[in-house]
């Protein structure tokens, strides 16, 4: 080997695949995605999740965290390492945490992912009739590129409060039997003007209306032929009919299957997603495809991750929030104090200072990042954008317009978790969002920043985000997985 060979090898750095990976085996990889996909089919909306999670935490050993359980009377008990707390937050946001061995005093180790994915949103008054159409019109949730969401079969998933306090939840377009809902968009024949448009108003916001139905309630006939009441069948016929007959069917064919009415919708959570279940891509099954990955598949990694745990050394912290597509506002989302809280009542029953608590502590912002498309270059930066295939990506900063809306984490943070990773042989690599002034982003690091917690992105590099079915590799989702077992170890 020449000198400058071995100058090169020894001062030149590039990320290995995580398929070379010898730790790593493709059984491994390809078990955890079948049960990543089963996951996605079944978590859909947050409270779908959360109400996934609490399947298993019984199971697990997982108990509600009370503060008065435990505080405030003799006799009452301490939680000890290895007991397991569970707080749900408006069955929209979810806390699992697992009692390390040290003091909370010397820090926990927290992530922090989200789970509420780009969608349609029912309006309050959803249902409106045009030309023999009853349609559902929506307002979209997070950053969609709305000329995606058309010519595709959408399913409604949510819950409606009835006035008597009860919760119905909805889910119609899944099951294979099930209709779907559908946004229709022009035939090429036709679209002469729409194609002139820029891409971003080819389809309105005000367009993104789903079909329902298009046949009338039906009126009942007896079958009788009475001259008589044939004479009057023209009057009879104008007095007994109604204004939007196909709405009313809609209404009628709802009311059926789920007992409420056009006014419930005004107390109702009704989303359309793309319809269908996740599936494996390219004749290689190498990716895994979907909607609502972002950010469900940090979401899964940091769920198996703690239910796993045992009797860590720090306290273990796993955060499941809500509303970060829309900017993480609202009690469920992490502009919101739940998460401190959490940590204050549980930092009062086991003694020590909140803090002492929350400076020590280190925590991963599991968000998903930006993977390199070779179809799209001109956006990225190559050598400092993730790549599909090798690993989780770590992200020291993301934001937008001069890092603006990010955390940066500090070097020494990155140095630990870096340690951390080669330490238990995890396939990692590091990015950022893309090109300088290309655009940008954020993750809710800010937000758990903000509490003097060093914090740090880590997440699995996404193609086609924020689309309908975006696209993940398995030996990426997996060592995510692993990244985060390591740092609860």
């Amino acid at each position: 080997m020449s000198n400058a060979k071995k100058l090169q090898k020894e001062l030149t750095w590039n990320f290995p695949p995580a398929f070379s990976n010898k730790k790593i085996t493709a059984k491994a990889v390809n078990d955890y995605a079948a049960g990543y996909r089963d996951y996605l089919d079944r978590c859909k909306t947050e409270r779908e999740f959360v109400t996934y999670a609490q399947d298993y935490l019984k199971e697990f050993g997982y108990k509600p965290f009370v503060k008065t359980d435990y505080a405030g009377a003799e006799g009452k008990p301490v939680p000890k390492a290895g007991d397991k707390l569970f707080f749900v937050n408006r069955n929209k946001a979810l806390i699992m945490c697992t009692i390390g061995k040290r003091p909370l005093n010397e820090g926990l180790r927290i992530t922090v992912s989200h789970v509420d994915s780009p969608r349609l949103d029912l309006k309050p008054f959803p249902i409106a009739e045009n030309k023999g159409i009853a349609y559902l019109k929506t307002h979209y949730y997070g950053g969609i590129r709305k000329y995606q969401w058309v010519t595709i079969p959408l399913a409604l998933h949510g819950v409606v409060a009835k006035s008597d306090g009860s919760v119905v939840t909805v889910n119609i377009g899944e099951d294979p039997e099930d209709p779907v809902f559908y946004i229709s968009d022009l035939l090429p024949h036709l679209s002469k003007v729409q194609d002139e448009y820029h891409l971003k108003d080819g389809i309105k916001g005000e367009d993104l209306k789903a079909i329902g139905a298009t046949l009338p309630y039906p009126e009942k006939d007896d079958g009788k032929k009475d001259k008589d009441k044939d004479k009057e069948k023209d009057k009879d016929k104008d007095e007994n009919s109604v204004n939007d007959a196909v709405k009313l069917n809609l209404l009628r064919l709802l009311n059926e299957k789920y007992g409420f009415t056009e006014k419930d919708f005004l107390t109702a959570e009704l989303s359309l997603v793309p319809a269908g279940k996740a599936r494996d891509v390219g004749l290689d099954r190498s990716l895994v495809g979907s909607y609502g990955q972002d950010d469900r598949v940090c979401a899964y990694g940091a769920f198996r991750a703690e239910l796993e745990t045992g009797k860590p050394e720090y306290t273990t912290l796993t955060v499941f929030a809500d509303k970060e597509e829309i900017g993480s506002y609202g009690p469920t989302g992490m502009s919101s104090d739940f998460m401190v809280n959490f940590i204050e009542d549980l930092t009062e029953i086991c003694g020590g200072d909140i803090n002492t608590v929350l400076r020590a502590s280190n925590a991963l912002s599991t968000d998903v990042a930006a993977a390199f498309d070779p179809n799209f270059p001109s956006v990225f930066d190559e050598q400092n954008s993730a790549r599909i295939n090798h690993g989780c990506v770590l992200t020291k900063y993301t934001g937008s317009r001069g890092k603006s809306g990010s955390n940066d984490a500090s070097a020494e943070l990155m140095s630990m978790v870096a340690r951390i990773f080669s330490k238990h042989d995890i396939s990692w690599q590091i990015g950022e969002l893309g090109s300088v002034d290309a655009g940008g982003g954020g993750t809710v690091a800010l937000y758990i920043a903000k509490f003097d917690i060093s914090v740090v992105d880590l997440g699995v590099p996404i193609l086609a985000m924020h689309s309908p079915f975006e696209l993940a590799a398995k030996y990426d989702i997996y060592s995510l997985y692993q990244a985060v077992q390591a740092f609860y170890k």
